[in-house]
């Protein structure tokens, strides 16, 4: 009996290397969200404690600094959420081209596991014919 062989198998091949890159690839672009989201959780962190040290002070210098610092807390927040907007972009687009692959990988897969069907069939049929000739073959002999 013959072993199955896909024609399209290459593809198939390249089409689940394409796949996986492309998993690669949004797994990068979270990884970058969910690293803008920690920073943006420190500046909010250090907002809280920036603030609680503002109440117990007395000395205007020190509510100056802090009102300084609280800015260039305010200025890097901003600049977080702009980089995280963009981010979002980003893994959007890598989502919908991982999904494009997978669109793909998964019709090939399927056409694979249709010819293999009907691979079956036809080779159990060739081996029920075989038998069968085989047995009248014996048949006549005797």
């Amino acid at each position: 009996m013959k072993k199955f062989s896909f024609e399209l198998e290459k593809i198939l091949e390249f089409r689940n290397f394409e796949k996986q890159e492309a998993e690669a690839e949004l797994a990068k672009a979270l990884s970058k969200e969910n690293e803008i989201k920690q920073n943006l959780e420190m500046i909010a962190n250090q907002m809280i404690v920036s603030n609680q040290s503002v109440d117990k002070s007395s000395s205007f210098d020190d509510v100056i600094a802090q009102s300084r610092y609280n800015n260039l807390l305010n200025y890097k927040k901003e600049e977080s959420l702009k980089e995280l907007a963009q981010a979002n972009l980003v893994t959007e687009e890598k989502r919908s081209v991982l999904a494009e692959c997978m669109k793909k990988t998964i019709a090939l897969e399927k056409l694979k596991e249709k010819r293999k069907e009907e691979w079956k069939i036809a080779s159990d049929y060739e081996e029920a014919e075989a038998m069968d000739e085989a047995s009248n073959h014996l048949k006549f002999e005797k």
